[in-house]
C-alpha cells in the first residue's frame, strides 16, 4: 500500500508543473534559463532550427527536452509547445526572461497551494544592457506567464505579443519577472524589425490599407507616447534609444503592409 502511493505521488509530482521555452538563437541566453527553471518537472525546448548552439547547449541539461519545430508566427509555435506539455500548469518563458528566488518560491507556493486563479500576470521589470529601464512605457509591462494547461491557448489573431485565451479569473504574482530584451542596439533593432514584419500580417489579415497615417502618425505618435506621455525622457538616452526603436517597428508594419498588398 505505502509503495502504491509512493508511485502515485511521484506521477504526480512529475506532472505538476511544465515549463516552456520558444527559441531560436538564443545561444547567450539559454543556459541561464535552464538553470533558473531547475524545479519544475518538465522542462521543453521548442527551437525553431536555430543556427548557433541553442539546442546543443540545451541537450546538455538531464531534465530538458528539445523538439525542433518549424517557425511560422509565435501564437503557432507557442501553441506547439503547449501541446507537447504534460504538466498540469505551464510555466512560459522566454529566453531573455529570468526567475529571482523569490520569484521561484512564489510560483511553487501559488501551484501547490490550491490556487483560486486559472492563470496568473507577471510584472516585468525591463533590463536595458543590464540596467532596469524605469520608464519609456515599460513601468506597468505585465504578461500571462503562468496557467493551467487546460483549455489554453494563443490566439492566433495576435501572432507578436501573443495573447492567451483561458478560462476563469486572472491573478497576479507579487514579484517581478525580470526581462533582460535590450543586450544591444544592433540585436534590440533587428527584434523590431522582424515584429513589424510579423504585425503586418496580422495588418495584412485585418484588411487595413496603409495611408499617410500608417507611415508617418502612427510611428511619431508611438514615440511621443513612450517618451513624452509614458515618461521616457527620465531614462535619458536609453529612453531615446529604446522609443526611437519601438517607433521603428511601427513604421516597418506598415512599410512591410505596403509591400505585401503590392505583391498581391
Amino acid at each position: 500500500m505505502e509503495k502504491a502511493k509512493n508511485t502515485e505521488s511521484i506521477a504526480e509530482k512529475t506532472i505538476l508543473l511544465s515549463a516552456l521555452i520558444i527559441t531560436y538563437n538564443e545561444e547567450h541566453n539559454i543556459k541561464q534559463v535552464l538553470e533558473d527553471l531547475d524545479f519544475a518537472d518538465e522542462i521543453l525546448v521548442i527551437d525553431s532550427f536555430s543556427t548557433d548552439k541553442t539546442a546543443e547547449i540545451a541537450k546538455t541539461f538531464n531534465n530538458v527536452k528539445v523538439t525542433q519545430h518549424t517557425f511560422e508566427n509565435y501564437a503557432i509555435q507557442r501553441n506547439k509547445a503547449i501541446s507537447l506539455a504534460k504538466g498540469n500548469w505551464i510555466l512560459f518563458l522566454d529566453a531573455d526572461e529570468r526567475l529571482s528566488p523569490s520569484l521561484k518560491n512564489e510560483i511553487i507556493q501559488t501551484i501547490q497551494n490550491k490556487p483560486r486563479f486559472n492563470a496568473y500576470y507577471f510584472n516585468r521589470t525591463f533590463m536595458f544592457a543590464n540596467r532596469q529601464l524605469r520608464y519609456s512605457g515599460w513601468q506597468t509591462d505585465k504578461i500571462i506567464r503562468l496557467f493551467r494547461r487546460e483549455n489554453a491557448h494563443y490566439s492566433l489573431q495576435k501572432t507578436v505579443h501573443e495573447k492567451l485565451q483561458t478560462t476563469g479569473e486572472i491573478g497576479k504574482l507579487k514579484n517581478k519577472l525580470l526581462h533582460f530584451s535590450y543586450k544591444d542596439y544592433s540585436s534590440y533593432k533587428e527584434k523590431m524589425i522582424l515584429y513589424g514584419k510579423l504585425k503586418a500580417n496580422e495588418e495584412f489579415t485585418k484588411g487595413t490599407n496603409p495611408n499617410y497615417f500608417h507611415f508617418y502618425l502612427r510611428p511619431s505618435y508611438q514615440f511621443i507616447n513612450q517618451y513624452i506621455l509614458r515618461l521616457g525622457i527620465l531614462d535619458g538616452k536609453k529612453g531615446i534609444i529604446v522609443c526611437y526603436l519601438n517607433a521603428l517597428s511601427v513604421y516597418v508594419r506598415f512599410r512591410e503592409l505596403k509591400r505585401m498588398k503590392a505583391k498581391n
